[in-house]
């Protein structure tokens, strides 16, 4: 993403007092003092001004992320085409398989969970409508970057790096492009507790009329409860239909 020519600096400090309070899951003044280098009253100012437009809300002596962000996060999420043709698809599946669906799609470099839908056995997870993600360490993003190129994907490596979630996750470049390859192939990705231990996933990209993604579906569930036989023939096919009818209303309709 370009660096704007003419930043403002009080909307970019803002900006990231909003996502401290985010990544802490609430804080108070003196921890976003230290982690922004300004003075409390600096920092008192801005979620003073926040606060007045219900952004933030003060619970005791920590401020949390208000719930004037859900509107806007809902305009956002409804103006993505792909929404509005893969969510009843996601829905389905989630009712087919039982487990955990989710929708992502890619936003410079990072992946962002869409939608989600929960089958009555689906796994209770920290990812929630709109987080941000690694695409190295996600089946689901490991779906989108095997179907771009691959200067693209080195581009994004670089910007963000692999950086190492579990002791399974692959952190090796030429072995990642191996396992894009591969996605390629057979057109759906794994995520074998390379995100989070204990986790296994199956994602399938949907894409355009150029063969280039735009999004992808996965179908999330425990390692401990899936065997082998459902995660490599049952899962997947399940996945590629879904991203199938999805990839033909969102194409052709």
């Amino acid at each position: 993403m370009a660096e704007p020519k003419h930043p403002v600096r009080t909307v970019d400090r803002t900006l990231e007092i909003l996502e401290i309070i985010q990544e802490l899951d609430g804080t108070g003044v003196s921890e976003i003092a230290d982690r922004v280098d300004i003075g409390k009253s600096a920092v008192h100012n801005h979620l003073s001004t926040l606060a007045n437009r219900e952004y933030v809300v003060k619970e005791g002596d920590e401020y949390h992320i208000g719930l004037s962000f859900l509107g806007l996060g809902a305009y956002a999420r409804n103006r993505t085409e792909i929404y509005d043709t893969a969510r009843p698809e996601v829905e389905k599946l989630a009712a087919d398989t039982g487990e955990l669906v989710n929708l992502m799609v890619e936003k410079n470099g990072s992946g962002i969970y869409l939608y989600q839908a929960k089958g009555e056995n689906a796994v209770q997870l920290d990812t929630y409508e709109g987080k941000r993600v690694g695409l190295h360490c996600t089946a689901l993003g490991k779906a989108i970057l095997a179907f771009r190129p691959r200067d693209e994907v080195a581009d994004v490596i670089d910007e963000h790096g692999m950086p190492q979630m579990t002791e399974h996750t692959i952190t090796d470049r030429d072995e990642f492009f191996e396992e894009l390859d591969r996605t390629r192939e057979r057109n759906y990705a794994t995520d074998r507790e390379e995100r989070l231990n204990g986790l296994r996933c199956i994602a399938a990209p949907i894409t355009d009329d150029n063969d280039r993604s735009i999004a992808a579906i996965s179908v999330a569930c425990p390692a401990h409860r899936v065997s082998d036989e459902r995660f490599e023939r049952e899962l997947p096919d399940a996945v590629l239909g879904t991203a199938n009818v999805i990839e033909l209303e969102h194409n052709y309709s």
